[in-house]
């Protein structure tokens, strides 16, 4: 017990390093978002994310934009429950037979504007799971789809410049 607590006090804690200096370009894409957002909407962003079916690679990587590295909520995008409060409905994983009416009433409760994002490849068209008898065609069979960022999952980078492009692309 005591070497337990010697090598507790004695040794480095096991954290992260912190972001490296590119990950300054992060803060420059969330904000970069931001400001897009606030000329489309005249608000900040919203985003409901609704998982069809996956294997949570994509809902990590979402949940890492509102970790301490990336902190994009401080630049206004933010997640929201309700997707009646949703500017953006991001889909992730195939989606399932059993999931197919759930997306769509998700999708009907936005209020317009809304934009729909696919997120990985499996939102796409099904990824490795495609062809199965519980899944269908990508999110594209249920719901109309704005914008696809590819990855098997992508990055939180990805993530914001796939964003980025999708209210740049609806600003022009």
């Amino acid at each position: 017990m005591r070497r337990l607590l010697l090598d507790g006090i004695l040794q480095a804690p096991l954290t992260e390093r912190p972001p490296m200096p590119e990950d300054w370009a992060i803060a420059e894409l969330a904000a970069a978002i931001d400001r897009a957002a606030r000329q489309r909407l005249g608000r900040s962003l919203s985003i409901r994310t609704v998982d069809a079916g996956s294997c949570n690679g994509c809902e990590l990587e979402l949940n890492a934009l509102n970790n301490v590295f990336y902190d994009i909520e401080r630049f206004g995008v933010r997640f929201v429950a309700s997707p009646r409060h949703a500017d953006v409905l991001t889909v992730t994983g195939p989606v399932t037979k059993n999931m197919r009416e759930a997306l769509r009433r998700t999708y009907e409760a936005m209020p317009n504007p809304k934009w729909v994002v696919a997120i990985g490849d499996c939102a796409r068209d099904g990824g490795c799971f495609a062809g199965s008898y519980a899944v269908l065609d990508g999110a594209h069979s249920v719901v109309p789809v704005d914008l696809h960022i590819p990855g098997c999952p992508p990055s939180p980078r990805e993530i914001l410049m796939g964003l980025l492009a999708l209210i740049e692309q609806v600003n022009s």
